[in-house]
């Protein structure tokens, strides 16, 4: 099964290098929405600090947003998807495989940019090492749940606003949790028990989201 699921990362993660522009658009935008914000609102630099945990997480729930609707769609497009079907092999392991590899290439990139951009909006990294766990648990939700819409809108030609109506609320504990413990982190309280409940969140969210998207491919593909 997992000899499965590494040969799809693998596949994946070598067409994404071939087209780094899927990656390096999100994270462009991403980097946008934060500078942007950071130049034209004319607010004090403690000001900045505060609403930096709210930013960072909607700048990556949009950003993710781009990147998550064609997650499936050139496999989709291909015939991929309909090939995995017709061979029997478990279309959640497909899945599995996909969602690894993306949050691998894409999420990393909004790690690797937020203390950049903290830094920028002068937001204290001290405790640097739980501000990376909170990022890392906290993308790893948010591409899991958003997949399960990028899946739902597969067979629609602009299912791109459809996509945010459907994802957004489903997300929103995973940005409240996020924007909560990085909160906690700047004040100097404890994030252990925001932690806790990110990890919980990955936990369920990787063992039910694989199957709630291949039964939403397999309705994309009778469509």
């Amino acid at each position: 099964m997992w000899r499965i699921v590494l040969t799809i990362v693998k596949r994946d993660l070598a067409l994404y290098r071939r087209r780094p522009m899927d990656c390096l658009l999100p994270a462009l935008f991403f980097i946008i929405i934060l500078s942007l914000f950071s130049f034209a609102a004319e607010l004090s630099s403690q000001a900045l600090r505060d609403l930096f945990p709210t930013l960072l997480w909607i700048g990556i729930s949009l950003s993710m947003l781009l990147s998550i609707e064609g997650l499936f769609r050139t496999d989709f497009e291909e015939g991929s998807l309909e090939q995995w079907v017709v061979m029997g092999l478990p279309l959640s392991l497909f899945v599995l495989g996909k969602l690894i590899a993306h949050w691998l290439a894409s999420s990393l990139a909004w790690i690797l940019i937020s203390p950049i951009l903290g830094l920028m909006l002068d937001y204290d990294l001290g405790k640097f090492g739980q501000f990376i766990n909170i990022l890392v648990l906290g993308t790893f939700s948010l591409n899991l749940v958003m997949a399960i819409g990028g899946a739902l809108t597969l067979s629609l030609k602009r299912g791109g606003a459809l996509l945010g109506v459907l994802v957004l609320p489903l997300v929103l504990p995973v940005i409240l949790l996020g924007t909560s413990a990085v909160f906690a982190l700047s004040a100097g309280i404890s994030t252990l028990p925001y932690l806790a409940l990110l990890a919980a969140l990955s936990v369920i969210t990787v063992s039910l989201a694989p199957f709630a998207i291949a039964a939403a491919l397999k309705v994309s593909l009778e469509a």
